[in-house]
Formats: C-alpha cells, structure tokens, sequence
C-alpha cells in the first residue's frame, strides 16, 4: 500500500514537472506576442476618462478571458479532429489585424484635422462599449496565436498535459497582460498624487509622470498599431513557405555584411513580416471598398 502511494506521488511530480517544464517554453515562445498585446490593448484605453479607465480595463481583462475559454478547448478539438483547420483560421486572423491597422493608418491621415477640432463625447457609454469591443475583438485575434503557439508546444504530450498547460498559459498571459495596462494607464494618477505631496522629489517625480503620460498613451497607440502589421504580417509569412524561405534567405545575405551584418540581421525577419502586413491590409481594406461599392450599386 506505502509502495503503491509511493509511485502514486511519483509520477504526480512527474507530471507536474512536465507541465511546469511545456509552460515554460510556451511563455518563452508566447513572449513576443504579449508585447503586442500589451501595446494594442493599452492604446485601446485612449479617450476614456481617468474615472473610467480601471472598469474599462477590468472589462476587457473578463473578455480576454471568455475569450481563451472559447479558445482554449476549440484548439484541442480542432487539433484532434481538423488540425488542418488551425493554419486558415489563423490567416484569416492575421488579415483581419492587418485590415484594421491600415484602417487606423487612414483613420489618422485623412481625419487629422477634425480630430484635433473634434467635439467632446456625447454618449460616454457608447463610447466606452465600442472601445471594449474593439479591445476584446483585437484580443481575440492574439489569444488565438498564444493559443495555437502553446498548442504547438505541446503537440507530443498528454490530452491532460495539454489541457493543464494551454490553460496555465491563458490564465498567466490574461493576468499579466492587463494588470500592466491597468498600471500603465494610471501613470497620470501616480504623478498627480506625487505632486501633492511636500517632498520635492516627489513633486519633481510626479510632474515627469503627468507629462510623460500622455506621451506614453501616443508612443503605446502607434505601437499598437504596428504591432498589428507585425503580428498578422508573421502569421500570413508563416503560412506561406516562399515567403518564410525568402525571409530566411533575406536574413542569412545580410548577415554576411561586413561589420554590421550580425547587427542588423535580426531587423530583416521585423521589416518583412510588417511589409507584408501592410499590404496585406491594404489589399483587404481595397477588397472591401470595392465590395461596398458594388454591393451600393446593387
């Protein structure tokens, strides 16, 4: 009976090492894109009021979760019964992120006027819905690789193993990722507060934060958006293994510069995955004026 509890507890640890050793490659492997998500989810608090920002934040962080709980066990089906499937719908994915970062690139160059005149809100609530929605819908798209990533990681190893890991994963990566954008965007809080205090550091301190917020809100909105053309440009690179030959081919001449070869190589797989990505997106945005267009006509 000792013996038989001794191998019980045995191959438990066994397996929790396993799962602890798959959950780590996974977050190594999931890193780059929770950067992205970071800075795409961040840029989507922009406009909301300071009262508003946690309840916003905290709103989207509850559907990120739903939805890696749709993810999560739509992966494994799919990767028993159609793993084929995986590969189209993380193309269609990648266009979808492609298709609104020129949106917002166009979005910016044509409306740069009336933005900077633009009338206060109206319907703050409305306002605040759609700005959720666009955060979970973006998030949907990110989840989805992180999801298909540690998939790929754990591909050889148990249904169980597989299960205990894909959702350590979306759990660490839900928490991580929005408990950054919560304290990000309460940068101007923590300078205000600073400011009133008598310490002069702390005032010197909180007047840096309050001007550096902002700032940081601008900088994070167009990494956001280039960590669109980044993502989706990978994802249809990927998919396309003339491309991906390219890519390595790309990176392997310029490593052979002289002197600043070595420096450089690791900017060539970036520039070609967000070329990619924004004309993959423009095409899209293209396919889909001219659809508008017709279907009018019609």
């Amino acid at each position: 009976m000792a013996g038989s509890l001794l191998v019980l507890l045995d191959d438990i640890a066994t397996v929790l090492d396993d799962v602890a050793l798959m959950s780590k490659t996974a977050a190594k492997k999931t890193a780059g894109v929770l950067g992205d998500d970071l800075a795409l989810n961040a840029q989507q608090v922009t406009g909301v009021t300071a009262d508003r920002e946690l309840p916003v934040v905290w709103k989207v962080a509850k559907g990120s979760l739903l939805n890696k709980c749709i993810l999560v066990p739509l992966a494994l089906v799919i990767s028993v019964f159609a793993a084929w499937l995986i590969t189209p719908l993380l193309v269609i994915g990648g266009l979808f992120l492609c298709y609104e970062g020129v949106e917002k690139v166009l979005h910016s160059l044509m409306h740069k006027e009336t933005e900077e005149k633009k009338e206060p809100i109206q319907d703050v609530e409305q306002y605040e819905n759609e700005k959720v929605k666009g955060a979970i819908r973006t998030d949907f798209i990110l989840s989805a690789e992180i999801v298909v990533l540690t998939l790929g990681t754990v591909a050889t190893t148990t249904l169980m193993n597989k299960i205990v890991v894909m959702s350590l994963i979306a759990l660490v990566m839900t928490v991580g990722v929005y408990g950054f954008v919560a304290m990000i965007v309460k940068i101007d809080d923590l300078g205000l507060y600073l400011t009133k205090k008598q310490s002069a550091v702390q005032k010197a301190l909180g007047n840096f934060l309050l001007s550096f917020a902002p700032k940081l809100m601008k900088g994070l909105s167009i990494v956001g958006t280039i960590a669109m053309f980044l993502v989706g440009g990978g994802i249809i690179a990927h998919a396309m293994p003339s491309v991906h030959h390219f890519t390595e081919e790309a990176t392997h001449h310029v490593s052979t510069i002289p002197t600043v070869g070595t420096i450089i190589d690791g900017l060539v797989p970036t520039l070609i995955n967000m070329g990619i990505g924004f004309i993959a997106g423009a095409i899209v945005v293209a396919v889909v004026l001219l659809g508008q267009k017709i279907f009018k006509k019609a």
